[in-house]
């Protein structure tokens, strides 16, 4: 049975009352030690989903653990030594004790030598965003109302919580030893059609040929016509405000990941993709056809929206 873990990762907002604290990077690894409840538990294998008390922020499975030593600075209650104790940013004295109740301004202090943890699980991120609350997730756990940071959860619950989302394909892939069989049939669904749309690419495929406009020539049947602006915003086709771009890039475009420098007329790459030489050697050269002012405009919108605002 698959072991699930949900793990508190809020940067410098985790509470860490009795120590300073964690580097964290939750797309790629959670750091603890061992003066954490449940800190040898944690495992390769296991998944381990991270949030920031209010939302999911993403969900994994652990392929590595890396320990060592460190040594490190312990703070307690000064009246019961206890390291429970909360700091209060705007209340005077700025620490309280969960223990005994004592309200102090400076806690005592130690140093003693630990065990450390980081797991790695980058290898199968799955962005969680938006997919479960805070109070979905405490549900999940052996004990929902645990204020620890590391709770063990039942797998088999947020499997099917996240299965019910928008990215249940991703999945059954979680944990590679489990597949889960994938519903069939059809459905009847509304959808809403963008008016125009094949005449827009029709007329791209007329001026701009078989070719993707930041990869060369493509058959068409992979070649979509892409809005150079919010087509869901205006629901209009503008003339010169599209190219016809490969899927896949056409998606990256979209988000922001590949654009155009309107300084340069060059493509910039953003640099979550220099893992993926297909896309990250596009970076600095020129698009595959020649650009009208035009396309300029809308390039150069799209360039602000997604570069400057950063």
């Amino acid at each position: 049975m698959t072991t699930a873990w949900l793990v508190l990762a809020v940067g410098d907002a985790r509470q860490h009352g009795g120590n300073d604290g964690y580097d964290d990077n939750p797309r790629e690894h959670y750091s603890w030690d061992s003066t954490v409840p449940n800190h040898g538990r944690m495992a390769v294998g296991d998944v381990i989903a991270l949030w920031d008390k209010k939302d999911l922020i993403g969900v994994s499975v652990i392929h590595a653990i890396d320990t060592g030593t460190a040594q490190k600075t312990v703070y307690f209650c000064p009246e019961c030594k206890k390291a429970d104790f909360k700091r209060r940013s705007r209340l005077k004295p700025a620490c309280r004790c969960n223990q005994c109740g004592a309200m102090f301004e400076t806690p005592g202090e130690k140093v003693k030598t630990v065990t450390t943890y980081r797991s790695r699980h980058g290898r199968t991120w799955l962005d969680g965003r938006g997919l479960l609350t805070g109070r979905q997730l405490r549900g999940l756990c052996d004990s929902p109302g645990s204020q620890l940071s590391m709770r063990p959860a039942r797998w088999e619950k947020l499997r099917d919580a996240l299965l019910a989302t928008e990215k249940a394909d991703q999945v059954t892939d979680l944990a590679g030893r489990e597949r889960l069989p994938i519903p069939g049939g059809h459905k009847t669904a509304k959808v809403r059609v963008r008016v125009g749309q094949g005449e827009f690419r029709s007329r791209l495929l007329l001026k701009q040929g078989e070719q993707c406009a930041v990869t060369g020539p493509a058959p068409a049947c992979v070649l979509e016509a892409a809005h150079l602006y919010s087509y869901a915003e205006s629901g209009e086709h503008h003339d010169f405000g599209g190219l016809l771009l490969r899927r896949d890039i056409h998606r990256l475009f979209d988000l922001g990941h590949i654009t155009v420098d309107p300084a340069t007329d060059m493509l910039d790459v953003d640099s979550s993709l220099d893992e993926y030489p297909l896309y990250a050697d596009l970076h600095g050269k020129p698009l595959a056809l020649e650009l009208r002012d035009e396309h300029r405009v809308w390039l150069a919108a799209h360039w602000h929206t997604h570069r400057t605002q950063t």
